[in-house]
């Protein structure tokens, strides 16, 4: 396979880069930043951004499949960030497929596409997109995954969306580093009674879904213009495992605990005054983050078990191991 991995420098990006490297394919990296490791382990760079066509259009010449992982993450940011990335960037790159003959795209999506402020507890991919959104990044990203799921079969391109849920591991660039920082400042609220079920993904069965899901994409087979959850397929209850987590790691505990609606309360709040003043960065706490903070959302992941033979390798406890290990050598 000769394979291009948008944001292949980022945290799931590299993993994916690194296991396709392993198995013997053809690795070229398009990223905006310049990451010589993964040169030195045999992936091809080129730097540039998604949203300039022709650095897309040049980057796809070639390419038999391609991994768009590179996306605008966040809870709070301007519109134009969000969309530029999310929609514009992934409808170049579904342009430059088409152009360039690639056969195959796996999309990175995210469960959040379809957060309807509503608890999720297995739920399957016939779950609708709701009407509307309270943070830009799934709004945008819903949209990035529509335009990929609508190019299927044009122009030969055959297409995928995966939907990793709460990616974690070692080397992990956003999701844990937030949480302990937040812990170290003594600003980690509880929201919720704490009794909220939440699925994880380690990022190394994350980026084995995406191997998996690449190799099965084939003209007329289930998977062709679909979506999947992607989990460990072992929900935790989230406060008592974040409480654990940060103990293993002398880590000061949660100090409070806010009803979702006073924290969603406080969230607008936040969000009106970072709007109103042009404040810089992101509100420690939003309506949507609150949201998820408070309830369960956990996915059946039984689609992807079934069409593309996703079993993941690590369990919770394997992961979390690994996960601490490397937390406690850094």
């Amino acid at each position: 396979m000769k394979a291009l991995v948008t944001g292949g420098g980022g945290f799931l990006g590299r993993y994916i880069v690194e296991q396709l490297l392993a198995r013997g394919d053809a690795v070229t990296v398009f990223a905006r930043g310049d990451y010589p490791e993964l040169a030195a382990s045999g992936a091809t760079l080129v730097r540039g951004d998604i949203q300039d066509w022709p650095a897309v259009d040049q980057a796809c010449k070639g390419m038999d499949t391609v991994f768009h992982v590179a996306a605008r993450a966040g809870v709070w940011g301007p519109w134009e960030s969000f969309y530029g990335v999310n929609v514009i960037g992934t409808g170049n790159i579904i342009a430059a497929c088409r152009q360039n003959s690639v056969r195959k795209l796996i999309y990175t999506s995210s469960p959040s596409v379809v957060f309807d402020n509503t608890s999720h507890k297995g739920v399957n991919e016939d779950y609708p997109y709701p009407q509307t959104y309270e943070s830009f990044y799934p709004e945008t990203k819903a949209r990035g995954e529509q335009l990929v799921i609508a190019a299927n079969g044009v122009d030969g391109l055959i297409t995928v969306s995966l939907r990793p849920h709460l990616i974690w591991g070692p080397r992990d660039t956003h999701l844990l580093p937030g949480v302990l920082a937040a812990a170290k400042s003594g600003t980690l609220p509880q929201v919720g009674d704490g009794t909220n079920k939440v699925d994880l993904t380690y990022v190394e069965d994350a980026a084995l879904a995406h191997l998996l899901a690449a190799d099965a994409l084939e003209p007329g087979s289930p998977v062709a213009g679909s979506c999947y959850f992607i989990s460990q397929g072992e929900p935790v209850v989230v406060w008592p495992w974040i409480k654990s987590l940060l103990q293993e790691l002398n880590l000061p505990g949660v100090r409070m605990t806010l009803p979702l609606p006073v924290a969603r309360a406080i969230g607008a709040a936040l969000e009106a005054s970072y709007t109103l003043f042009g404040l810089k960065g992101e509100p420690r706490l939003t309506r949507f983050l609150a949201s998820e903070l408070a309830q369960s959302h956990y996915y059946d992941i039984s689609r992807a078990q079934k069409d593309f033979g996703y079993v993941p390798q690590f369990t919770m406890e394997a992961a979390l191991d690994k996960t601490l290990a490397y937390l406690k050598a850094t």
